[in-house]
């Protein structure tokens, strides 16, 4: 049975397309293609370089899928199995991200310059990649950004998963050690609170005000609360269809009006409109034109993992190739298809052939070991009730 929510892997479409333009964008300055005859330049800088609010949205919905998926294996947020927990977010995530740094560090020693490690004033070497790569594994990359700048084309966006994989880290042991309602309601406050707070103190500087863990830690917690309020609400199927409509639409205005001026309480609104559009949605079965006009979309937000890692590969690759120098005007909307086709070809062939085999591989090997170490417990002993299996 299928599991995944149509309109949730849509949003996650919509997330991941506008963070492909933006860096496609900031590569070849798709705002001076043609398109600029039919829609005015501001509007065009404005869909195509607030991508990184794209990324918000993208942290709102781990939080509320993370939270969902949590109490469906494990019963409630205080029954969390850590250490399952964690094992199954690095059978997910690291093989494909491991993967990832394996081509950016052969193409960076190879002397591609998109793939070194250079800032504007510093050439760091090649021996930079044992720390760069470091960095990305341990979930400081973000931090490592704000010390030395951005010093690799094409690991810089890799950032965003050093602030979800410590999320990963800290939120059960939250859930575990905060048991009481009122805790996690006090916690999710303080978050909501710290974050636009700690966006308003580096408003100068998008290294921080972007990338800072506490900077994004009220978008993972909308996402959360979402996936709470989710389970409590009893809309009716109208209601819910409205209130997506709202939320998609409050969605796009914050992002047509722009990063630039709304540094501190955009991305605050942008995770409340998120949040309202996955509670809406989290009921809400698909309609036919949905199913037929969105599966596009959906296609790529179930992907959306796999493209945000490798479509910089792609388009380093490009930028290496056709320089911004040598883009005519008229070769960018070509170029930009080609990029796209290109990302999602790759972002397919590394789900289909090498993330999703080996992920559930170690899963299956994880479960073998459960299920060895059951049968040699006493029956009090096994720490799942009867009836349920580890990943149930």
């Amino acid at each position: 049975m299928n599991s995944r929510n149509l309109y949730i892997d849509m949003l996650r479409g919509v997330s991941i397309v506008m963070v492909m333009l933006l860096h496609y964008s900031l590569s070849y300055r798709l705002h001076s293609a043609p398109l600029n005859q039919w829609i005015s330049v501001p509007a065009l800088r404005a869909i195509f370089l607030n991508g990184n609010y794209g990324v918000s949205v993208f942290f709102v919905i781990s939080g509320f899928l993370i939270t969902t998926n949590i109490v469906r294996r494990y019963g409630s947020l205080a029954g969390t199995d850590i250490v399952h927990f964690y094992k199954l977010r690095l059978f997910r995530l690291y093989p494909s991200v491991a993967l990832a740094l394996v081509i950016i560090t052969v193409l960076g020693l190879a002397g591609l310059s998109n793939f070194s490690n250079v800032n504007k004033h510093e050439d760091f070497g090649n021996g930079f990649f044992v720390i760069a790569n470091l960095s990305v594994l341990t979930f400081w990359h973000n931090i490592l950004m704000e010390r030395v700048g951005y010093f690799n084309y094409a690991m810089n966006i890799y950032w965003s998963l050093s602030v979800e994989e410590v999320f990963y880290l800290l939120y059960p042991l939250v859930l575990v050690v905060a048991r009481r309602r009122w805790q996690l309601v006090l916690l999710a406050c303080a978050a909501i609170v710290v974050g636009p707070a700690y966006r308003w103190i580096h408003s100068d500087d998008e290294l921080f005000f972007m990338y800072g863990n506490l900077a994004c830690v009220d978008m993972l917690v909308f996402g959360c609360a979402a996936a709470v309020a989710a389970n409590l609400v009893t809309w009716t199927p109208p209601v819910r269809r409205v209130l997506a409509v709202l939320g998609f639409v409050a969605m796009g205005w914050v992002y047509m009006r722009g990063i630039g001026g709304n540094e501190a309480f955009g991305a605050t609104q942008l995770g409340l409109a998120a949040a309202i559009f996955l509670v809406a949605v989290s009921r809400l079965p698909p309609g036919k034109l949905a199913r037929r006009a969105g599966r596009p979309l959906a296609w790529l937000g179930s992907h959306s993992y796999e493209l945000y890692l490798f479509h910089i590969v792609v388009l380093g690759v490009m930028v290496e190739l056709v320089p911004r120098a040598a883009m005519t005007p008229e070769r960018k909307l070509p170029m930009l298809a080609l990029f796209l086709v290109l990302s999602a070809a790759f972002a397919w062939g590394v789900a289909r052939f090498f993330g999703d085999p080996l992920n559930r591989r170690l899963r299956a090997r994880f479960v073998r070991r459960k299920v060895d170490a059951s049968r040699t417990a006493e029956p009090s002993q096994v720490g799942f009730e009867q009836g349920q299996t580890p990943f149930t």
